[in-house]
C-alpha cells in the first residue's frame, strides 16, 4: 500500500514545486517590485505562510477540489496521478515561459477531463459557483484597484506625501508592505494548497477507509499538507525568480503604497473565496488585474495595454488550463487502454 501511495505523493510534490514557482509572483511581486525585499529571502517566507494558510484556512477548498467535481470515491491511485500530473505539466510549461499561471483553473480542468472520460462529472458547483467566480474576482480586483486609486489615492496624494515620507524614514511602510506580501502567501496556502493535496487526501481516504469529517480525516489532511507544503518553498527557490521578474519588474514600477495596496486587495478576495464557500480561484489573475489597474493610473490605458508581457500572460492563461484538460483526457484514455484504470464508481 505504501509503495502505491508514494507515486501520487511524489507527483503532488512535483506539482507543489511548480505551484511555488508560479505563486511566488502574486505573493511577493509587489514587495520585490518596490525593492523592499531581496529575492533570496522570498522562498523561506513564502513557504512558511503558505503552510500556515493551508492549515488554518484551507479545509473548505480541500473539500471542494477533493470531491465536488470528481467524486472523491472515484479517486484511486492512478486517477490521483493523472489529475496531479496533468496540472503539474501544464504549470511547468507556463513556468518555463516565465508566466504566472492559475493552478486552480488547471486543477479544475484536469478534474473535468478525468470526470468527463469516466462519465461522472459533477456540474452543480462547477457552473453555478466556481467558473463564475473566475470571471468575477479579476474584474473585482481591477475595479477596486483602479477606482480607489483614481478617486481616493490620487486626490489625496499630495496630502499624503508628508505622512508617507515619515513612514518611509521609520521603515514602518516597508514592514507593512512586507506583511501584506506574507498575507498573500497565507491566502495562497488557504486556496491553492488544495490543488496538490486534495487528490492525495481523497485517494488516501479511499485506501485507508477513513471516514470523511472524522478526527482521522483531519489528521490525514494535516499529514498530507505537512508533507507537501515545503515543496512550495523549494519551487519558489528553484523557479520563482524567473516568474517574479516578469510580474514584479516588467509590468509596472511600484511605489511602496501601491505594492501594499495590490497585495491586500488580492489576498482579501482570495481568502474570502476560501473561507466563505471554499472556491478554488486564481490569485495570479487577480494580482495581475490589480497591477493593470494601478498601471493604468500611472501610465495610461494605451501604454499599459501595449506592454508585451501582458499579451504573453493572457495567451498562457488560456492555454495552460486547456493543456491540463487535454492531458487529463489523454492520460485517462491511456490508463484505460492499458488496463491500469481501476476506479470506484460512486
Amino acid at each position: 500500500m505504501i509503495s502505491f501511495y508514494i507515486i501520487p505523493l511524489l507527483v503532488a510534490m512535483f506539482l507543489a514545486i511548480n505551484m511555488g514557482a508560479s505563486g511566488t509572483a502574486p505573493s511577493f511581486a509587489a514587495s520585490y517590485g518596490a525593492n523592499i525585499i531581496r529575492k533570496d529571502m522570498i522562498p523561506g517566507l513564502f513557504g512558511i505562510f503558505v503552510f500556515a494558510g493551508a492549515v488554518i484556512a484551507g479545509g473548505k477548498v480541500i473539500e471542494t477540489v477533493g470531491g465536488d467535481i470528481l467524486p472523491s470515491e472515484s479517486v484511486t491511485t492512478i486517477v490521483a496521478v493523472i489529475v496531479l500530473g496533468s496540472v503539474a505539466l501544464s504549470l511547468f510549461f507556463a513556468n518555463i515561459l516565465k508566466v504566472p499561471q492559475s493552478t486552480s483553473q488547471s486543477t479544475i480542468f484536469s478534474l473535468v477531463g478525468v470526470s468527463v472520460y469516466l462519465g461522472i462529472l459533477q456540474t452543480d458547483r462547477l457552473f453555478i459557483e466556481i467558473i463564475p467566480t473566475w470571471f468575477v474576482t479579476p474584474i473585482l480586483a481591477f475595479a477596486i484597484s483602479y477606482l480607489a486609486g483614481r478617486f481616493i489615492y490620487l486626490p489625496l496624494r499630495d496630502r499624503l506625501k508628508h505622512i508617507l515620507q515619515i513612514l518611509r524614514n521609520n521603515n514602518i511602510l516597508k514592514y507593512f508592505v512586507l506583511a501584506t506580501s506574507c498575507y498573500v502567501a497565507f491566502a495562497i496556502g488557504a486556496n491553492n494548497m488544495a490543488n496538490a493535496a486534495a487528490p492525495v487526501i481523497s485517494m488516501s481516504v479511499n485506501m485507508l477507509g477513513v471516514e470523511a469529517g472524522s478526527d482521522n480525516y483531519t489528521l490525514l489532511m494535516l499529514i498530507v499538507v505537512f508533507m507537501v507544503a515545503p515543496f512550495f518553498g523549494i519551487g519558489s527557490s528553484l523557479m520563482g525568480g524567473r516568474v517574479l521578474d516578469t510580474t514584479g519588474k516588467n509590468i509596472v514600477s511600484f511605489g511602496s503604497l501601491g505594492a501594499s495596496y495590490i497585495s491586500f486587495i488580492t489576498a482579501t478576495i482570495l481568502l474570502t473565496a476560501s473561507l466563505w464557500r471554499g472556491i478554488p480561484t486564481s490569485l495570479v489573475q487577480m494580482n495581475t488585474a490589480a497591477i493593470i489597474g494601478v498601471g493604468m493610473i500611472k501610465n495610461g490605458f494605451s501604454e499599459t495595454w501595449r506592454n508585451a508581457p501582458l499579451k504573453k500572460i493572457f495567451i498562457i492563461w488560456l492555454a495552460a488550463p486547456v493543456i491540463a484538460l487535454i492531458l487529463a483526457l489523454l492520460f485517462t484514455w491511456i490508463a484505460d487502454a492499458t488496463g491500469l484504470l481501476d476506479y470506484k464508481s460512486p
